[in-house]
């Protein structure tokens, strides 16, 4: 039942600690499985203290254990181990704190780790974050710097660092360094990534680690882990362990390195190598271009070596000639047409003067006219005395009408 307090009737606080001990000791019993993130034997004492961390979320509480149980079991608990407690939930009033206390206590074997992992392997890959499309590519040369996140002075570290110097003596990193096992080691690495994603100068960052048990790589596939790889702009090559090793950062990075070493074969190009291609690419364009300049210039010379290049004036000569051809050709072509025409103009003419009357009279014709220039075509239009003209070849004669005959001839 919620207690009833107002300003006027506070609750004290030993009212409130009661009340919250008395719910959670209405839990009972339940079962918890977390990581051992500290251990605590005191000598001479009866009791253990562990702190259960959960291996997603940055939450711990305090777990006594009596000795006897904790003795009891065949394999030692360890810092770092997944375990399962049966436990009852106390909070302890006088100091305020939440505790649980031990009833049963087991590890976690092999084989169900194995399950779990692969339980949590199967629901982040249906939320997308192992799919193929989220990869991102590598540069192929880091301009800027290569991000490492390992431990200081590991072998790991050693092998990157060494490996990409000796092919690329330019190559720059950055590294974070974080713990690589243990309860801190997913949260340690966790802040290492995202404070390497946020330096603009890195290009790309390594997650580096040596091969270990599965337990020791258990960091490298908490669900935290996985979820900032997923979410960096930077693009992740996971290096951690040896190739049988497969922590789900292998998944979810970019790129997945089988060691350390081939890490650093992925990051930079090896300059010996890329030496050698560069002289190879040169050899292999100045061949090109020597074929291709060796064919322009066969092409050249064998158009130089034609009669017409070799002597222009030929083409002049031929063309010149047909010119004086063609100039005869035009010439003959249009006398013949100024011949037919002129011959076509004396027979229009000829026919012309012969229906001519002029021809007629020249002919010793004559043409009788009167005063008033009628033509006069017979003797009834011709009175004694009238005056005429006479119209011959070369003038005209005036006349005056002495005497008029008419003849029977039709």
């Amino acid at each position: 039942m919620a207690l009833e307090t107002s300003p006027e009737k506070p609750a004290p606080v030993r009212q409130i600690a009661n009340a919250i001990a008395g719910w959670v000791d209405r839990l009972g019993v339940v079962w918890v499985e977390g990581q051992v993130a500290q251990l605590n034997r005191r000598p001479g004492m009866g009791t253990v203290f562990l702190t259960l961390r959960d291996a997603v979320a940055d939450v711990s509480v305090t777990v006594t254990c009596s000795r006897v149980l904790f003795d009891s079991l065949e394999t030692p608990v360890t810092e770092g181990a997944s375990i399962l407690i049966q436990a009852k939930p106390s909070y302890y009033a006088n100091r305020g704190t939440l505790s649980l206390q031990a009833r049963d206590l087991r590890l976690v074997g092999l084989g169900e780790l194995l399950a779990r992992l692969e339980q949590r392997r199967q629901l982040l890959a249906a939320e997308g974050l192992f799919a193929r499309e989220r990869k991102r590519p590598l540069p192929f040369l880091p301009g800027g710097a290569v991000g490492l996140v390992t431990a200081p002075g590991s072998a790991a570290e050693r092998d990157v660092l060494e490996n990409a110097t000796r092919r690329w003596p330019g190559v720059r990193f950055t590294t974070a360094y974080a713990a690589m096992q243990g309860t801190r080691s997913a949260a340690e690495v966790i802040d290492a990534v995202r404070r390497l994603d946020a330096d603009p100068a890195v290009e790309v960052i390594v997650v580096a680690r040596g091969g270990g048990s599965v337990e020791d790589l258990l960091p490298f596939s908490d669900e935290g882990l996985i979820r900032v790889v997923a979410a960096v702009r930077t693009p992740v090559v996971s290096a951690i362990g040896h190739e049988p090793d497969t922590p789900l950062l292998d998944l979810v990075a970019d790129v997945r390195a089988s060691t350390p070493t081939d890490a650093a074969k992925l990051i930079v190009p090896d300059m010996a190598t890329e030496a050698v291609g560069l002289t190879q690419a040169r050899e292999r364009l100045r061949r090109t271009m020597d074929g291709w300049l060796g064919r322009e210039q066969a092409l050249i010379d064998s158009l130089r070596a034609r009669p017409a290049m070799a002597d222009p004036h030929v083409l002049l000569d031929d063309r010149t000639e047909e010119l004086v051809g063609f100039r005869e050709r035009i010439r003959r072509s249009l006398s013949h047409r100024l011949d037919r025409a002129a011959d076509d103009i004396g027979h229009h003419r000829a026919r012309a003067r012969a229906l001519s009357p002029l021809a007629t009279l020249q002919r010793g014709y004559a043409v009788l006219q009167d005063a008033d220039g009628h033509v006069v075509t017979s003797t009834a239009e011709v009175a004694e005395g009238a005056a005429m003209s006479v119209r011959v070849a070369d003038g005209r004669i005036h006349v005056t009408t002495t005497a008029i005959e008419e003849t029977d001839e039709h």
